[in-house]
């Protein structure tokens, strides 16, 4: 089990998850639009793959860039939503 997570898988599957759950909101007609599945769901994957990047030991420019990353991806889906 140390090897899912320490590989990055884990957090593959979860990201594989995510990616069922846009598309399925998609095809059942329950996503306003593809561009708002997109901004609420980027600041998530960007912290996401930043915990990848953490788990399998890449340097800590990759975990930086992902982490900011996610801060305009919130802003982003802020930005976005109705009042």
């Amino acid at each position: 089990m140390s090897a899912f997570f320490s590989s990055g898988r884990a957090v593959d599957a979860i990201l594989g998850v995510l990616a069922f759950e846009a598309i399925a909101l998609i095809v059942m007609g329950r996503a306003k639009s593809i561009t708002n599945i997109v901004t609420q769901a980027a600041p998530g994957v960007c912290l996401l793959l930043a915990l990848r990047e953490c788990l399998t030991g890449v340097g800590w420019a990759w975990i930086a860039f992902w982490l900011a990353l996610s801060f305009p991806a919130h802003l982003a889906d802020l930005w976005r939503r109705p009042p």
